[in-house]
């Protein structure tokens, strides 16, 4: 029998499965014995242990984790979550009904929004369950513990169980729910571990079952022969071969250089990738400074942190983007204001634009860090959909003194008029999660539509070859920043199709650098012509992997 999902990563898994615990039942609506100041003493103490512990957990974890984790504590002490929790108390409910009703009641909320809200809502469900352990004085569901390494197989995980998995006994994930860009697998990926997600029937899988988890294929065989168990032992030691190899940089056989950076969401994180093999940061995300604050970070703060990351990369390539948030990443001082649609309201370079001087003390301290490092500092906006938004913000860009400024292609329409837009832009980064979502108009945090959410889409690819074709008849850089790059097979596609870097989580950039190696820069244009002529995703997918 074999499972199908959505894979995250190249790697394979063998080994037997075991499921993660049931969830603790439901609170009973019952009468609360304590009065109602004593209750609400004991719900906030749980309230503030669970976030310590999450925090704890976090700064274990770094990376991604530690990032999920924070923003995981700062749910458990919401203002107005707690507030409602005590309004619950008062009207006569226990602490732990209380805690269960108001959570929910959120994530109902956050569920209706969609988007990254939508997808917040599991890590709300998980800070619930944990608060109600507490209070229960037991504890929170979580990983299973095995003397023998296992697959996890979960209906999907919380942030705090993947953050601080035990790599030397969990070889992989199997998740029911999630699509490609989930907090499951954003940690998958940055602990190099095989996870497939959105897998149907997952849940009816039995403990101690022996399967083969391919991530590269969403695969998942069940009871697989002898012949099937050698097959993937011996590729997971060719992988474990090439991780170790010596770090080059990225170069095709042909010697076509390709460079390949790393995607990253703070400072913290650069030490890492460098020891991976980054060539430079193709994405560093700004957002780290700007969420969770009730006012925007000053100049001084924000030019610290940039020339912090900038002195990582001497004499490297560093494209750093600019605040990306709206009503799907609410801040106070921006916009947080209720959309119906968020995903495709005011946000990314719209939302600045609205808050100009947030834009412009951004980029003033950019161009500072600048000023004082070595680093060849590229800055781009995300979210722009034509060549007027393009013009507004490069000019505004050399206005505030950076050199190299570009624009992020994540809406179709920026892809239809690429060529007007490279006539001002000095570079385009294409972020393939978003443009994805928006070509199939499917969102990205959800489960149900996450077959949708596959960038071999053959509409996909042709809109990253008319970026490719504006990138190579102006002569400037096309970049690829989203999740596709990690993707091997489909990294020497994009390349083929005109991507001249590639950027990536940073664990991924072994396997890429490994697949790029073993074709010329002709054999990639004819992979991404035969992905280019497929119909469906799954067809680009073969064609795109296959030399004739």
């Amino acid at each position: 029998m074999e499972l199908s999902g959505v894979g995250v990563g190249r790697g394979v898994a063998v080994g037997p499965i075991l499921r993660m615990p049931d969830p603790l039942p439901e609170p009973v609506d019952s009468p609360r014995d304590d009065d109602a100041a004593s209750e609400v003493a004991t719900v906030e103490a749980a309230l503030a242990t669970v976030a310590t512990e999450l925090n704890e957990r976090g700064s274990k974890a770094g990376g991604a984790a530690r990032d999920v984790l924070e923003a995981a504590a700062l749910m458990a002490q919401d203002p107005t979550l707690v507030d409602d929790v005590k309004a619950r108390i008062e009207g006569g409910k226990t602490g732990e009904r209380a805690v269960f009703e108001a959570f929910a009641a959120f994530q109902d909320i956050l569920i209706g929004m969609g988007g990254l809200m939508a997808e917040r809502a599991t890590d709300l469900g998980d800070v619930s369950q944990r608060i109600i352990a507490q209070l229960r004085g037991v504890a929170a569901p979580g990983v299973p513990v095995s003397d023998e390494p296992f697959i996890l197989v979960a209906p999907d995980l919380a942030p705090a169980d993947t953050a601080l998995l035990d790599l030397d006994r969990v070889l992989g994930l199997i998740t029911r729910d999630g699509g490609p860009t989930s907090h499951t697998a954003i940690l998958a990926r940055s602990k190099s571990i095989p996870a497939i997600v959105g897998v149907i029937g997952a849940l009816d899988l039995t403990d101690g079952t022996i399967v083969i988890a391919d991530a590269a294929a969403g695969t998942i065989l069940v009871d697989p022969s002898d012949d099937e168990l050698a097959a993937a032992r011996q590729r997971i030691a060719d992988r474990a071969a090439a991780a170790s190899a010596p770090l080059t940089d990225g170069v095709l056989a042909d010697g076509t250089k390709i460079p390949l950076l790393a995607n990253l969401g703070s400072p913290k994180d650069a030490a890492a990738a460098v020891a991976l093999g980054a060539e430079g940061v193709g994405l560093f995300r700004t957002e780290f400074l700007f969420l969770d604050s009730k006012t925007a970070p000053t100049v001084e703060d924000q030019r610290a942190q940039y020339t912090e990351l900038l002195g990582h990369f001497a004499g490297k390539k560093v494209v750093v983007r600019a605040l990306d948030a709206g009503a799907d990443k609410p801040l106070a001082f921006l916009n947080d204001a209720h959309e119906e649609n968020p995903a495709l309201g005011l946000r990314g370079l719209r939302a600045l634009r609205a808050s100009e001087q947030i834009l412009r003390d951004q980029l003033t301290a950019l161009a500072l860090s600048d000023a004082e490092s070595d680093a060849d500092l590229w800055v781009m906006a995300p979210m722009v959909s034509d060549s007027e938004e393009t013009e507004y913000f490069v000019s505004l860009g050399r206005e505030l003194g950076l050199k190299t400024v570009g624009v992020m292609a994540e809406v179709p329409s920026l892809a239809v008029l690429a060529d007007q837009v490279l006539e001002v832009a000095d570079f385009v980064s294409i972020g393939t999660n978003d443009l994805t979502q928006y070509t199939l108009a499917a969102d990205r945090m959800l489960g149900s539509v996450a077959h949708f959410q596959d960038p071999w889409h053959p509409a996909v690819l042709r809109l990253v070859k008319l970026i490719g074709d504006a990138g190579r008849a102006s002569g400037k850089s096309v970049g690829i920043c989203g999740e596709a790059a990690a993707d091997p097979q489909l990294a020497v596609v994009l390349v083929g199709l005109g991507a001249t870097t590639l950027s990536m989580t940073p664990a991924a950039l072994a396997d890429v650098r490994a697949e790029l190696a073993l074709h010329t820069l002709d054999e990639a244009r004819q992979l991404a012509a035969r992905a280019l002529n497929a119909r469906t995703a799954a067809e680009a997918r073969t064609a795109g992997t296959v030399i004739s």
